[in-house]
């Protein structure tokens, strides 16, 4: 039996290019130093979704048949396919190594998952019928959404928290919306994820104990919120006025756009304690490549300026990709 594949329908609300009328300020942020993850046999689909601080990083590869799996760089990879899955994707990972997930059963129904101490366990919210489980604390707390039914009989998606057998739902904390998932979960507890108010809109929330706030970098007219680190650091990403789609970092309150050399659109997925990021974005080539950002330690503004010096000559030399100093080509105005 051939089901749609898992990453059309979990990843449909990520890939939706909504060209807002926001004016877009760049903001300097933390420069990274950027390694890119193709897995092995699948060079043209990587998804990084979720890093821990010990940077094991979990993922799935595959655009027709979802593959999950978490990795230890630069190239050990592990299975985490939920056993007698069609398809499978591992979303988020906790200091313990217990990951969170998402897979479809044969007949093509979609369930949410963790892998705790080396056993698999289904996490399906009650009298839900279609269920993901996006993000994992050391509490092993998730977060994701599932099917509900509100009073007048429609049935929508909506944002849990998931504690053992105990859902709390999320949505009714937020503003009106067709549509809420909740994708990060720190060890405090506190939440990110987004709403759409309406079908081509999406706004993304912080929730901290049931007090929630909105996380809309650039004031963009659609943009999401997808991991949380314990130090607070929350990334995710925005779509321009131009309709094109970059990371972000969220530092404080102090957003700044993030997109890797050669990317067309940039998604953050998941960020830890030390400042790393996760994601993929897709090339020219409509490759969803997925990679991992390290944060670089800022030289005095003297060396920044001998670096850009030295480096200059390379960058003219790779058929003038960029005229500017490659510390900061990573991020478009």
């Amino acid at each position: 039996m051939t089901h749609p594949p898992i990453a059309a329908r979990i990843a449909a609300l990520a890939l939706i290019l909504f060209a807002s009328t926001s004016t877009i300020t760049a903001v300097a942020g933390p420069v990274y130093v950027i390694q890119t993850v193709q897995y092995p046999t699948d060079l043209t689909f990587t998804q990084l979704l979720g890093i821990n601080n010990a940077g094991t990083i979990a993922g799935f590869h595959g655009a027709s048949i979802a593959q999950a799996f978490t990795l230890s760089l630069p190239n050990s990879y592990t299975n985490q396919n939920f056993p007698s899955s069609s398809q499978s994707m591992a979303t988020a990972i906790n200091g313990a190594g217990s990951i969170s997930g998402i897979y479809l059963d044969v007949a093509g129904t979609s369930h949410g998952y963790t892998k705790i101490g080396g056993t698999f366990t289904t996490v399906d919210a009650p009298g839900s019928v279609f269920n993901q489980a996006l993000g994992i604390n050391n509490a092993n707390t998730t977060v994701g959404y599932s099917s509900a039914t509100d009073a007048t009989g429609a049935t929508g998606q909506v944002a849990y928290s998931q504690s053992g057998a105990v859902f709390t739902y999320i949505n009714g904390l937020l503003p009106a919306n067709q549509n809420s998932q909740a994708v990060g979960i720190n060890n405090a507890g506190n939440v990110v994820g987004f709403y759409l108010p309406t079908a081509t809109t999406s706004i993304g929330f912080l929730d901290l104990g049931g007090t929630i706030s909105t996380v809309d970098p650039f004031a963009s007219a659609f943009t999401q919120a997808l991991g949380i680190s314990n130090t607070g650091e929350i990334v995710g990403f925005y779509v321009d006025g131009g309709g094109v789609q970059h990371g972000y970092t969220d530092i404080g309150g102090v957003f700044a756009s993030f997109d890797p050399v050669g990317s067309i659109n940039t998604t953050i997925n998941g960020v830890n304690d030390l400042g790393q990021i996760v994601g993929f974005y897709t090339d020219v080539n409509d490759n969803v490549i997925g990679f991992v950002g390290t944060p670089k330690a800022v030289p005095e503004p003297a060396s920044i300026a001998l670096l850009c010096v030295g480096l200059i000559g390379v960058a003219v030399a790779r058929r003038r990709r960029t005229s500017t100093c490659p510390l900061t080509a990573r991020r478009r105005p």
